[in-house]
């Protein structure tokens, strides 16, 4: 790659690492930029303070001097597991929120106890996984088995409309 080539690509990761940068509500003289260089131990890289300063507890961003395509952020092992650990309350909201969603299409006659039954059916599943694979879980099919399992827990339609006068074979 050509010493052009590789200023013009380094301005476009600039540019990727300020827009980067804005949005986690840094200014551009609030951001670490370092280069990453070889050495001659292929096992050694060589950082330089390109701008910013060392040792802030604000993500750091590297570009590759080698391969002006690609570009890291650094940021501290605290902040890292503070990342990890939102994206995982994230996740676990997200998954309620289908059940939550799932159970109501069932149309439940006590939500809490399907619900119950249905988060004892997803420990025992993920319990019955070996490893920490992640599983994937067809929500409706759980909920469709809890309503077979228990049908109690559920508001049956078709005997609803039945009874009902108006809708139904009721008197």
């Amino acid at each position: 790659m050509s010493d052009k080539e590789n200023e013009n690509n380094h301005t476009d990761l600039i540019e990727k690492i300020n827009a980067l940068s804005e949005s986690l509500g840094f200014k551009n003289g609030e951001r670490t930029i370092l280069e990453i260089k070889n050495t001659d131990d292929p096992h050694i890289k060589q950082l330089i303070l390109k701008s910013g300063e060392w040792g802030d507890d604000k993500p750091m961003f590297a570009i590759d001097a080698e391969d002006g395509k690609r570009a890291y952020a650094f940021i501290p092992a605290d902040t890292f597991a503070q990342i990890i650990n939102a994206l995982k309350a994230a996740q676990t909201e997200n998954f309620n929120l289908k059940l939550e969603k799932t159970i109501w299409q069932h149309v439940p006659a006590d939500f809490e106890d399907v619900w119950v039954v249905a988060m004892d059916q997803i420990k025992k599943l993920t319990q019955s996984q070996k490893g920490n694979k992640p599983i994937s879980i067809d929500l409706d099919k759980l909920i469709s088995d809890i309503k077979k399992e228990h049908p109690n827990l559920f508001i049956n339609l078709k005997d609803l409309y039945a009874q009902h006068p108006m809708l139904g074979n009721g008197s």
